[in-house]
């Protein structure tokens, strides 16, 4: 994991934003991404409009904690334990059965919630400020280039957000794997960081 060079008080400013419905611009292990409270229908109204999201697509959640993870899912799958202990944290989303409750737009309405344990310490040290999930969308305009500086992501975003957090260069290239548990297995739904052959493996060794 990398280490977190962002003063505490400045955490503290970007905890304080997303408390009254802000949004942040953070790094990820991959991309920028753009945390909103994912518990705030108003903070996700306003994420949805500054990327231009589609109002049919979900939004992905970082956690720290199991305790996090369990105010958003309804219930882990068999398999996702394993690939939790493994790759966790890190580039691997999962999909999960959503609690009920949780904001509409956060589901899109489709059940489930995507959720991952970042790996980078910035990102880690804004969720464990904040105390619950944040939003990991990345911080971009849907369907442009997502950015890996916090320059590229002023640039892209200027001021329709609130506030940047500057980690310096992040890895880019791929975003992080996104896996679903169907009725004939795991599936992947996109291939990045993380090989799907890589979670077969893993799988695969518990059951030999």
């Amino acid at each position: 994991m990398s280490e977190c060079a962002i003063p505490e008080e400045i955490l503290d400013r970007a905890v304080s934003i997303l408390e009254r419905g802000g949004l942040v611009a953070f790094p990820t292990e991959s991309w920028y991404g753009l945390a909103a409270d994912p518990l705030n229908n108003r903070a996700l109204d306003r994420l949805y409009s500054v990327k231009r999201r589609p109002a049919d697509k979900p939004i992905l959640v970082l956690v720290d904690s199991m305790h996090q993870l369990d105010l958003l899912a309804e219930r882990i799958p068999e398999p996702y334990p394993l690939l939790m202990e493994r790759f966790w944290p890190g580039p691997l989303t999962l999909i999960f059965p959503a609690n009920s409750g949780l904001p509409g737009p956060l589901t899109a309405g489709s059940g489930t919630i995507a959720i991952r344990c970042p790996s980078n310490g910035t990102a880690l040290a804004l969720i464990g400020k904040f105390g619950r999930p944040v939003t990991g969308t990345s911080a971009n305009i849907s369907a442009m280039q997502p950015h890996n500086t916090a320059p590229g992501v002023a640039a892209s975003l200027g001021q329709q957000i609130d506030m940047i957090l500057d980690g310096g260069a992040t890895a880019g290239r791929k975003g992080s794997t996104i896996i679903a548990c169907r009725e004939k297995g795991l599936v992947c739904v996109r291939e990045g960081q993380v090989p799907f052959a890589d979670v077969q493996a893993v799988v695969n060794q518990s059951i030999g």
